[in-house]
């Protein structure tokens, strides 16, 4: 093949390399427009992994390579005068001016043509003369943008602020994190050593920061000052050194997110930055390129045609790309909203910083540095009042909560989980096993499904109630075994289904209108759940008042009935829900309109129940933090004001849910995909909360906990599954000091037994 290369960079090098060794025949041209020795940025970081990808590929560089890493182990975090070190993390990092010459030494050995100073004004103008194509010609890609159309890029502009600077200070020990308070913001560095003499140190810091800095409008000289005088204390005298060009603050970049519909067009093919970007904070970018390279050169061999090697080159490094640069958007938003963890506690921070991007689990960071992580939980523990037995630590789930007089015993909530098995309105025996063995199971706190405050605040005919006597005296009996049989707490979320009333059961058409039978349902307007439901009654102000009245004479009993808690569900597109969402409220009375008035009705409700209900009794609020519908509906901005308005009006604790006010909601789904709304309220709301979604494993908990994410981590689907899964979670841990029910502990010594030699079989004992 005739092939050429827009760009002289890791990847058009490592490809031209890469095809080259696959078949000498090739004639390949690289075409660079800078000289040889130029070159941009400081250091690159790559992964033992990655090593290893180069060295099957190519024995000879992959050797060159790693001759000329420096290596480290450990992450320091620099934080409010405290260093925190944690190791077992694999890092490695090269000067990107050396491994341009190492590739460069090695492209020329096995014939690869390189031309420099050369600029190539359009891929356009090569198509017709090469066989092949490859754009790897950078973040600005010529080729990209030319063929815009095809391609389809989506490039996000990012929020903070940084800037690529090197020093001679010596960072040989850690890659180095430091964080500095200022008069005007808070800036930090992320810095690693790459060369015998020099450490990559790029600064990064807010926009509301560097504006008030005016980096804007200093030299680059003026900027650099600046900076060193920041970070003064741990630079040890040495200077900072820009190898940018710029004359003024631009040397200070916004980063750009790439993504691409397609890489490849005609005989044209996008690769490296020009096909996707992942932010530095994970130091993914070069590695992308090399493995990116490494897997078209096998495509073009193995596959018939160009269109299919294309195809599959798509096909399977988009996976990995997407993998990667999902993890990077989640670090980079990590530092983009930094600002919000600076108030937790020097440990917490930096266990949060370390599992910022979610490719470090709680165990995986067990693996990496187990003495860290025990004493991280141990701290974990004591700030809750507790001391680890015998200095053994306790896993964050397993550590106690308090709120108000209630203790729970560990972190794990069984969700709220509609059965649809209530006798009009009444709970029946399968409330009582149901929720009897999962109290058995081993959760600190169990949920009742949302129990409804009136007959027609039902969702369905199966939903149960807490509004006739009969419906008292059946939850009692359950609350009862609850606290006779189990060392469980026990809440009842109560609520009013507003315009989703009057619908079938969850195994028939969910959220459907009855065959027959409805009942008439009110809202805060007259705005239906969907085109095929009935239309609600906009409540009058004697609906309110009456609805109110339900709210409490429900809450009363509840408290006759002996919960430990009470629930108000404000979520999902229910009737307090329905006022809280512009999507559902078109009121234009006092009731209406901006979210202080929206907020109105749920707190005239959550104000009246905190009267009745025990002072020394916890109340929590369940909310949709995300509507799913940009700006037409509730934001995770609204929703971090939503919960200071509830903690300002004695609400203990936000159930921080998302989502299921409307059906053009468009949820992005994932693992713990709602968490992120818990961590915003929780850390800039400062009000205790509940996670909820898609969390299934005791490290997803874990981590979630020991981050600051949540303080009460929910669990629905996995506890249907398995009313035991907190009991099982604590076998497989190896935790030993949960309670098991007295008749199943010859069940609970076997499944120990179990655990120990699974551990002993893997080597983890």
């Amino acid at each position: 093949m005739r092939i050429a290369c827009l760009g002289g960079g890791p990847a058009g090098l490592y490809f031209a390399i890469s095809m080259k060794l696959r078949d000498p025949s090739h004639d390949i041209t690289v075409f660079e427009r800078n000289r040889p020795n130029d070159t941009f940025g400081w250091g690159v970081v790559l992964s033992d992994e990655t090593l290893g990808n180069l060295a099957e590929n190519d024995a000879k560089s992959a050797s060159a390579i790693r001759d000329n890493f420096s290596y480290w182990d450990d992450v320091a975090v620099h934080f409010r005068d405290e260093k925190i070190v944690s190791t077992g993390h694999g890092f490695c990092g090269i000067g990107r001016k050396k491994l341009l010459i190492l590739l460069q030494e090695r492209a020329r050995e096995v014939g690869v043509d390189l031309q420099f100073a050369t600029e190539i004004a359009a891929a356009s103008d090569l198509k017709s003369d090469y066989d092949l194509v490859v754009a790897c010609d950078g973040l600005n890609s010529r080729a990209r943008s030319e063929y815009a159309d095809h391609f389809q890029p989506d490039i996000d502009t990012r929020k903070c602020k940084f800037v690529w600077l090197g020093t001679h200070q010596k960072f040989n020990d850690a890659f180095t994190f430091i964080f500095e308070e200022t008069d005007k913001g808070w800036v930090w560095a992320h810095a690693y050593q790459f060369d015998e003499e020099t450490a990559t140190f790029i600064v990064e810091c807010s926009e509301e920061t560097w504006a008030a800095y005016g980096f804007g409008e200093m030299t680059k000289e003026q900027s650099i000052a600046t900076c060193e005088e920041i970070f003064a204390k741990h630079l040890g005298g040495h200077a900072l050194m820009s190898n940018a060009n710029h004359i003024r603050g631009s040397a200070w970049l916004n980063f750009p997110r790439v993504l691409c519909k397609s890489w490849s067009h005609e005989n044209i093919v996008l690769m490296g930055d020009a096909a996707a970007t992942a932010h530095f904070s994970i130091g993914s970018g070069t590695k992308l390129a090399l493995e990116s390279a490494i897997a078209l050169a096998e495509y073009l061999h193995s596959e018939s045609s160009l269109p299919a090697a294309f195809a599959k080159y798509e096909d399977e490094r988009r996976l990995e790309v997407l993998r990667l640069q999902s993890a990077a958007r989640n670090s980079m938003e990590w530092f983009e909203e930094v600002e919000r963890y600076f108030d937790l506690d020097p440990v917490q921070f930096t266990y949060s910083l370390l599992t910022r991007s979610q490719r470090i689990s709680h165990e995986n960071l067990r693996l990496r540095d187990p003495k860290w992580l025990g004493d991280a939980e141990n701290w974990f523990a004591r700030r809750a009042g507790v001391a680890p037995a015998n200095d053994t630590a306790l896993h964050p789930m397993f550590v106690p909560f308090k709120l108000r007089d209630m203790t729970v015993k560990n972190r794990i909530v069984v969700s709220p989980m509609a059965q649809y098995k209530a006798i009009d309105g009444c709970p029946t025996d399968w409330h009582l096993v149901h929720y009897g063995e999962r109290a058995k199971g081993g959760a600190g706190l169990v949920y009742t499904e949302m129990t409804c405050v009136s007959p027609e605040g039902r969702i369905t005919p199966g939903c149960p109630g807490l509004y006739a006597p009969e419906h008292e005296a059946a939850w009692t009996r359950i609350v009862g075994f609850v606290h006779n049989e189990s060392d469980a707490k026990i809440c009842a979320q109560i609520g009013h289904s507003g315009a989703k009333g009057s619908t079938q059961v969850g195994w028939e058409e969910m959220d459907a209108p009855l065959k027959d039978g409805n009942w008439p349902i009110m809202a805060a307007s007259d705005v239906a759940w969907s085109a095929n439901n009935q239309t609600p009654k906009a409540m009058t102000r004697a609906d309110m008042d009456m609805v109110r009245d339900q709210f409490v004479a429900a809450a009363q009993m509840a408290d006759r009935a002996g919960f430990d808690m009470i629930e108000i569900h404000a979520a999902h597109g229910y009737l307090l829900s329905s006022f809280i969402t512009p999507v559902t409220n078109h009121r234009d009375d006092d009731y209406g309109g901006s979210l202080e008035n929206r907020m109105r009705y749920p707190l005239e409700v959550i104000l009246a129940v905190r009267d009745v209900w025990p002072n020394e009794k916890p109340l929590s609020v369940r909310i949709s933090a995300n509507d799913w519908v940009g700006d037409a509906g509730i934001t995770p901005e609204d929703a971090v004001e939503i919960a200071r308005i509830l903690k300002e009006n004695g609400v203990d604790i936000c159930d921080v849910s998302a989502g299921q006010t409307t059906k053009d909601a468009r949820p992005v789904y994932g693992r713990m995909f709602q968490t992120p709304f818990s961590d915003r309220i929780r850390n800039e709301a400062k009000i205790a909360t509940m996670a909820v979604g898609n969390i299934y494993e005791p490290d997803h908990a874990n981590s979630i906990l020991m981050a600051g994410r949540a303080d009460l981590v929910c669990l629905a689907r996995p506890h249907l599954a398995d009313p035991y899964w907190t009991l099982h979670a604590a076998a497989q841990l190896g935790n030993r000091s949960e309670g098991w029910p007295l008749p199943y502990l010859a069940g609970r010594d076997q499944m120990w037994r179990l655990a120990e030699r699974t551990d002993q079989m893997t080597g983890k004992v």
